[in-house]
């Protein structure tokens, strides 16, 4: 059985001079030392040594798996170390090689004008508030006074998905939930997309985006909402910007106006961009129709309150002097790398 053993010894350790892979490594371990391995085997006949020879045949079978074991962690770490060193040196980088650059991307001109807009109420304790664009026919144009045979809600103006679910017009929908589901004091404005069925040309599109503004509390006046719009068109456009209101009418709100601010091309005294007049019309208001208020719960005796509404696409393309909305729509690469 000694030579058995001695044999198995040299069997093993020579093996091991060849082995190249873990793989290989592991299947020798488990042929020689698992459970059915071949020291094992020898170990079982042990019962036929007499009592004297036991404990020698048992020592050198201990000695032989120690040492195995031994050896074979060697091999082991030595494998791994190959195979780190192999893997390291198909990755290595040179340092010496330029650097990639890579392009960092910038706001889309109108999320750059709505962001600042979005600042400017925000600082005045403004609240954001949103709504679906699939919208009720009720919230679009019932709630807001306009009824069923008003030339607004003409199929050539709106898109009908159904008799009474709409494309929204304008983000005023989100008013009247947020005046449904909130008690004055309100101050929020709603900035979103909207649709119209408009063709598409240099200052129209079928899809625009607005932000529209509301105020509801006790004692609020035109005078308030005059200097709103003020400190508006001052933060978007510069301090030395003026405004001017002109009568008009709009179903929501009453009395009504559309708002002017000086003309940024020529601070008022004509260009081409306002037309020689010296003013440009940004956008709608008004104080809200006491109909409205309280359509939403709200008792028009106690309180009063002011709206407004803009488009993101006018007021960024006279920031930017852009004279062609479709250029803010059409991705071209060549035309966004300027902002």
């Amino acid at each position: 059985m000694k030579e058995q053993l001695e044999a198995i010894r040299k069997q093993a350790f020579d093996k091991l001079e060849e082995i190249n892979d873990i793989r290989e490594l592991d299947e020798l371990k488990v042929h020689y030392l698992g459970k059915k391995g071949e020291l094992t085997q020898i170990l079982k006949g042990m019962g036929s040594l007499s009592p004297e020879e036991r404990p020698i045949v048992g020592q050198l079978a201990n000695d032989i798996r120690t040492a195995l074991e031994e050896r074979i962690a060697e091999v082991k770490e030595r494998l791994i170390k190959a195979l780190r060193d192999e893997k390291l040196k198909s990755e290595t980088l040179d340092v010496t090689m330029p650097g990639r650059i890579r392009h960092l991307g910038k706001k889309h001109p109108l999320t750059a004008v709505l962001d600042e807009i979005k600042d400017i109420f925000l600082g005045m304790g403004y609240e954001i508030a949103e709504g679906p664009e699939v919208e009720l026919d009720y919230n679009n144009f019932e709630a807001l006074n306009i009824p069923k045979n008003h030339p607004a809600r003409d199929t050539q103006d709106t898109f009908y998905i159904s008799e009474n679910v709409v494309l929204r017009t304008h983000t005023s929908p989100v008013q009247i939930r947020h005046m449904k589901s909130h008690k004055p004091p309100i101050r929020i404005i709603c900035p979103g997309r909207v649709y119209r069925s408009d063709a598409v040309d240099a200052t129209h599109s079928p899809v625009f985006h607005q932000v529209e503004g509301l105020v509801v509390d006790k004692g609020v006046t035109m005078g308030d909402l005059v200097g709103t719009l003020q400190a508006f068109a001052r933060g978007i456009f510069g301090e030395n910007t003026k405004i001017r209101l002109r009568p008009h009418h709009f179903p929501f709100t009453e009395p009504s106006a559309e708002v002017d601010v000086s003309c940024w091309g020529c601070n008022g005294s004509g260009c081409r961009i306002c037309k020689g007049e010296g003013w440009v019309e940004i956008l709608g208001a008004g104080m809200v129709h006491p109909n409205v208020l309280r359509e939403c719960g709200i008792d028009p005796e106690v309180y009063s309150g002011f709206a407004f509404g803009m488009g993101i696409e006018r007021i960024t393309m006279g920031k930017y002097g852009i004279d062609d909305m479709r250029l803010l729509f059409e991705n071209d690469i060549r035309f966004l790398k300027q902002f």
